[in-house]
């Protein structure tokens, strides 16, 4: 028999060893199992094993006409969204619109992965049904963000640094046994910042850290370096930024011992600055976009969740769509926060009689991206309230393309510093 058949059945029986055994003991572990014994092994080994033995990973996430649902925001943030409904900010309440999302029925025939707050990875429903289990009855991934916000970055042009480190292998195990399957790091790049090549030299270094303790841990990581809207600039300076940012990305992941073939990202568009004199169309979005990823992204990446960044929900979706008009190496798709729940907020305003509607709202949003991801998207029907943008700009304390978002612009406890959270 040739060597590439032996190799082929070894792997395949090995899986299957590994798959059984992980089922037994790997979820009650310190470490799951399998991530233990993939220890042994190359590192294309590891990650084919990697998606044998665990169903819950890259292969559902990035599937044909799904895209990840973000409902990650802090505490803090969660409360200045429901305070534009003018509901206080409490637990019940961050529960009560948590549990709305959650358990919408259907929503897993659009939405394969569900990145969560620690809060709300730990809570149930008012029936005593863990969130997480209303994700799994979906087919949907739950995920966890794992930072711990920015905060000032010493030395640099008033720039921001993000926190986490410290832990994060403990807390990752820990989010494991709780039912997580990957897990979402956010840290922002400012052009008129500069950036500075400290700024992104320590984005892309803490990115990396985070990604290889994440795999450590048996979590798939999102890769997100956001790269602000604030500016003035053309879309040609964003590209130019993006290009240097990943660049630096993929040398410290690589630098790390990170398996590309085991992570996500989550970029945003390249755009024009929010405040430039000239608006680009999508078509002119999607070719400078496409144009930074096959520049800078391996093919070995399976896919690109991409951030909505501040876009009115049409035009994330928009933009999504022109993307998917041709073949691409990786699946493009999105993990959308704002973009998504926007209107379903608008819709819900904290009753329960309107739940049900609000629950239509994003299955509309969820089957717009879906079909944006399979690049058969049509604006024709949307709302004026799609149409509204929600960029929140650093400088001038929340003013949004002509309309007022009731969104801090700076986070108490320190996340955001100066961005609202949330793509």
């Amino acid at each position: 028999m040739q060597g590439w058949c032996w190799s082929w059945l070894m792997e395949a029986m090995i899986g299957r060893w590994c798959h059984q055994r992980w089922k037994i003991m790997g979820r009650g572990a310190k470490k799951p199992f399998l991530v233990q014994f993939l220890r042994f092994l190359p590192n294309y080994q590891q990650m084919n094993l990697l998606i044998l033995g665990n169903k819950h990973g890259l292969k559902s996430i990035a599937s044909p006409g799904h895209g990840i649902l973000a409902i990650d925001e802090s505490n803090a943030t969660c409360g200045k969204r429901l305070a534009s409904i003018g509901l206080d900010n409490t637990e019940v309440n961050r529960q009560a619109y948590r549990q709305l999302l959650l358990t919408t029925p259907g929503l897993g025939e659009y939405i394969s992965g569900a990145i969560l707050f620690e809060e709300t990875l730990y809570q149930s429903t008012t029936d005593g049904k863990k969130f997480v289990d209303c994700l799994r009855d979906e087919n949907i991934v739950p995920g966890i963000k794992v930072d711990k916000g920015l905060v000032p970055l010493p030395g640099s042009n008033n720039e921001s640094w993000c926190q986490g480190l410290d832990g994060l292998a403990s807390r990752s195990a820990e989010y494991y046994k709780q039912g997580a399957r990957f897990a979402k790091w956010r840290t922002v790049v400012s052009i008129p910042c500069g950036p500075s090549a400290l700024a992104v030299k320590e984005a892309a270094w803490g990115l990396a850290r985070y990604a290889g303790i994440s795999q450590d841990n048996g979590l798939m990581p999102i890769v997100e370096p956001e790269i602000l809207l604030d500016g003035d600039h053309p879309i040609e300076r964003t590209l130019e930024v993006a290009e240097r940012v990943w660049a630096e990305v993929f040398y410290y992941l690589a630098e790390n011992n990170v398996m590309f073939e085991g992570i996500l990202l989550k970029p945003s568009m390249v755009t024009p600055g929010a405040e430039h004199k000239e608006k680009a169309s999508p078509d002119t979005i999607a070719k400078y976009t496409l144009t930074m990823l096959k520049r800078r992204v391996p093919p070995a990446v399976p896919g690109i969740m991409f951030l909505s960044g501040g876009q009115s929900e049409m035009e994330a979706t928009l933009n999504l769509n022109a993307m998917n008009q041709s073949a691409n190496p990786w699946h493009v798709s999105f993990s959308y926060a704002r973009a998504l729940q926007n209107s379903v907020l608008k819709t819900w305003q904290g009753s329960p009689e309107n739940v049900e509607a609000a629950q239509k709202a994003l299955l509309a949003r969820a089957k717009a991206n879906s079909l944006a991801q399979l690049g058969s998207y049509s604006a024709n029907d949307e709302s004026d309230e799609a149409k509204k943008g929600m960029f929140v700009s650093s400088s001038q304390g929340g003013q949004i393309l002509g309309v007022v978002m009731v969104v801090a612009v700076v986070e108490e406890d320190g996340e955001g510093a100066g961005n609202v959270e949330g793509g």
